[in-house]
């Protein structure tokens, strides 16, 4: 009986020096720590439809299936409710609430306030290559010179066009290099009119948003600078005259204005029946035209005499919120969603968007057999993306919004013209930077 009571004290001693031993070796972090087999919950933020969540939820089971250390929940909401919200939870200031990775725009005022944490550190001990971005594209999502985002698409806007259309009009299909004047051309021939004058078919429907393309093909700017402004330089007559082709493409009845536009369901609802030869549009139509089975193709925006190529540089991006305490988690969220293989792959073979990165654009993921027919032109205009279609800085919804917005729908509904209205726009937009700081 001794000698069984001195083997279960020796062992009970053992025990315990063991035990002693590994607890002096444990990470001492002066937290809880989470058991081996723990995962790392991380919170994904984004708005959408029912249809768009779950194209969400497919790509965070492929990221899952790579990555099981993490689990990945939702918090979905509609885009008119979307942003409140969000911005709530930041406000709360408490990481169990607060979104870990988002989807976000702009970025700069939301990076202003410190509720983004800036990826510079982290693209600098992954070594994330920057330059595998389009052009441009990746100072939409910049601070004060440092990246606080990763836009997942880019906005690339070209011109669709009804091939049927065209055919009964015998108007030629676009070609690469034509011209303003080519394209005016055009939509008077395919626009049509029925017994009572009134136009059945118009050779154009674009959105009234989309005049910073002809604006900066023309060789005109919104400002000075697009970060830091002092001045509005959307009287100066390059500007001016990209206006007065938009504008008078309308007053000529060959466009529709954006009022009737908007009533008539939109660009995609009048191009799907043949109420508009052509649109101008980015390629989240692709999808639902495809869909259809409409006869169409795609082809580079036209250029005027002596102008260039523009495409503007911008796309909602996936950001980290700063009050995170999942940091690095969501940094390897974050790369994956925007890798080549990995996210941007995913929503590209989807068709859901037209990529962020240049090698996923040039890989079999968009350069398929569905139509349109000419990738290229999307190729072409993407890669002639450049800063100048919005302001990049915080106050730029505001000024877009409260100035530039309601003073432009005047001239669209051909209640004033370019040269007089321009003038007094800058005036109010330099008032505007000047309350609010600028140059700073």
């Amino acid at each position: 009986m001794q000698l069984k009571r001195t083997m279960v004290v020796g062992l009970l001693l053992a025990t315990t020096l063991i035990l002693s031993a590994c607890a002096a070796i444990a990470p001492q972090s002066g937290g809880e720590q989470p058991a081996a087999d723990e995962k790392v919950v991380l919170t994904w933020a984004f708005w959408g439809s029912p249809a768009e969540k779950e194209s969400h939820e497919r790509v965070a089971a492929a990221f899952m299936e790579e990555h099981p250390e993490i689990e990945i929940e939702f918090w979905h909401q509609p885009w008119n409710d979307y942003f409140t919200k969000l911005q709530a939870l930041w406000a709360s200031g408490d990481p169990k609430v607060i979104p870990d990775v988002a989807f976000l725009w702009p970025t700069p005022r939301y990076a202003a306030e410190g509720v983004l944490e800036n990826l510079d550190p982290f693209v600098a001990a992954s070594g994330y290559d920057l330059e595998a971005y389009w052009p441009g594209l990746l100072e939409s999502a910049k601070f004060e010179g440092s990246v606080y985002g990763f836009p997942r698409d880019i906005e690339v806007n070209v011109i669709y066009y009804n091939k049927d259309l065209f055919d009964a009009a015998g108007v030629a299909y676009p070609a690469d290099g034509w011209t303003w004047d080519d394209f005016t051309a055009a939509a008077e021939a395919l626009t049509q009119k029925d017994a009572n004058g009134m136009t059945t078919v118009y050779g154009l429907a674009a959105e009234g948003g989309k005049w910073a393309k002809w604006v900066n093909q023309n060789g005109g700017a919104i400002f000075d600078d697009y970060v830091n402004p002092s001045q509005c330089l959307l009287a100066e007559p390059a500007a001016v005259g990209g206006f007065e082709f938009f504008a008078g493409l309308m007053a000529n009845g060959v466009a529709m204005r954006p009022a009737d536009l908007n009533q008539a369901g939109g660009d995609a609802a009048v191009f799907a029946s043949g109420q508009a030869a052509m649109i101008l549009q980015n390629t989240s139509r692709v999808s639902a035209f495809n869909a259809a089975g409409l006869n169409y193709d795609v082809a580079v925006a036209p250029i005027p005499a002596g102008g260039k190529p523009w495409n503007g540089a911008g796309g909602a991006a996936w950001v980290m919120s700063s009050g995170s305490d999942n940091k690095e988690a969501a940094w390897t969220f974050i790369e994956w969603l925007q890798s080549d293989g990995g996210g941007e792959t995913i929503y590209t073979t989807a068709g859901e968007i037209f990529p962020a990165l240049q090698s996923v654009a040039n890989s079999p993921a968009f350069m398929t057999d569905a139509a349109p027919a000419n990738k290229q032109a999307i190729l072409a205009e993407a890669a002639a993306s450049g800063v100048g279609g919005f302001g990049y800085f915080p106050e730029w919804g505001e000024l877009s919004g409260s100035i530039l917005g309601p003073g432009l729908d005047k001239l669209w509904a051909g209640e004033a013209d370019a040269a007089t209205l321009l003038p007094e726009l800058c005036a109010q937009v330099d008032q505007f930077l000047a309350d609010n700081g600028y140059p700073k």
